[in-house]
């Protein structure tokens, strides 16, 4: 280990700095380029913490064509040693994990929105209705990255009841499996001890539409007000996006948490494997269907269609199982020929079985 990698894990330890990332950034390390951790990206350049204190950077250097590459909150970078201000951004360690969302945009590019993440903070506010399929989508995405989702429901304060709160916990519970759902209420800390040892562990990135709490809790998890708390309409239960940029800031208890805006749209991208591990019981049943290519619409010996049958399966999440595996099949599509060739392929089979079936029904009506 050289010694500017042993001040930098002095420095760099309470942002994740540890001795993967200093074996990865050796290379950059005998050019006497600086570690470093991106703490915001805006407008072509960066706040980055080093060793020796945060510094303001330049990204002409990374900032590709594709979308997916460029640098991002929670990167690791290796930064010029000296000279102006800003200085420049010479690269990036490959990331670890990275959350990304496909953008609303019809060329349906990719957003990454948080790199290196160990744990995905779901934040739902408890002061609207429950929007379950919100909530699984925005799962698949954190399954997808890599990380471990958990789900908190926030404002917990105004569900006063406890049997009502304990029905939503259980809603969410079934919607989530292998997630951690949790109940806070930042305004009377209620909660907060079980949340502060999870995210003092690793990277979390705090993910929720606007109105959700996230600037709350944050603040809760700080210690201090460092984020802007604005009141929501009582109309809809929305509110205004308080965070504009994500930002990464090491916690008080410990770990690091990355802030990110509201997020009205959360579109898939390519979260097939995450899709599959938030219906992880669809796809379990799957297994038990007569046909391997089962649709579970209206095959025989279809295990899925038997659970609904039987309640065993509700209604809601098969619908939801589907509408998320066809958008992410389309996303994947417009990136991926084959994909596209497949599917194609596909709809002409379906549509030949049909073209039999129906003249195979006009020959017995003959």
């Amino acid at each position: 280990m050289t010694s500017l990698s042993t001040s930098a894990f002095s420095a760099l330890a309470p942002y994740g700095w540890d001795e993967e990332w200093a074996e990865q950034f050796a290379p950059y390390d005998a050019q006497g380029l600086l570690p470093g951790r991106v703490l915001r990206v805006d407008r072509g350049q960066c706040d980055v913490v080093t060793a020796h204190g945060v510094l303001r950077a330049d990204t002409a250097f990374v900032t590709p064509h594709d979308p997916l590459r460029v640098l991002c909150t929670g990167d690791w970078a290796a930064v010029d040693p000296e000279g102006g201000n800003p200085r420049y951004v010479r690269t990036y360690l490959p990331r670890r994990t990275a959350f990304v969302r496909s953008t609303s945009s019809k060329r349906s590019e990719g957003q990454i929105l948080a790199a290196n993440v160990d744990h995905a903070i779901v934040a739902v506010s408890l002061a609207v209705e429950l929007d379950l399929a919100r909530v699984e989508r925005f799962l698949a995405l954190a399954w997808e990255s890599g990380a471990q989702p958990v789900v908190v429901l926030t404002k917990a304060d105004l569900v006063p009841d406890a049997t009502a709160l304990s029905y939503l916990v259980e809603d969410v519970e079934s919607s989530a499996p292998g997630v951690p759902v949790l109940t806070v209420s930042a305004l009377h800390g209620e909660g907060l001890d079980v949340l502060v040892a999870l995210v003092s562990d690793g990277t979390s990135v705090l993910l929720g539409q606007s109105g959700a709490g996230k600037s709350t809790l944050a603040n809760a998890l700080l210690g201090e007000d460092l984020m802007e708390v604005q009141t929501i309409r009582d109309v809809d239960g929305k509110g205004r996006h308080t965070t504009t940029t994500r930002n990464l800031l090491a916690l008080p208890g410990g770990g690091v948490l990355i802030d990110t805006p509201g997020l009205r749209g959360v579109g898939l991208w390519d979260a097939g494997s995450g899709v599959g591990q938030v219906f992880s019981e669809i796809e379990e049943l799957a297994r038990d269907c007569r046909f391997h290519d089962c649709a579970h619409d209206a095959e025989p010996g279809c295990a899925v269609l038997a659970a609904i049958d039987s309640g065993e399966l509700p209604v809601r999440r098969l619908e939801s199982y589907r509408k998320l595996l066809r958008e992410n099949q389309r996303i994947v599509a417009k990136t991926d020929a084959r994909m596209r060739a497949e599917i194609r392929k596909d709809w002409k089979r379906k549509h030949a079985e049909g073209r039999a079936a129906i003249e195979a029904k006009r020959g017995r009506l003959r």
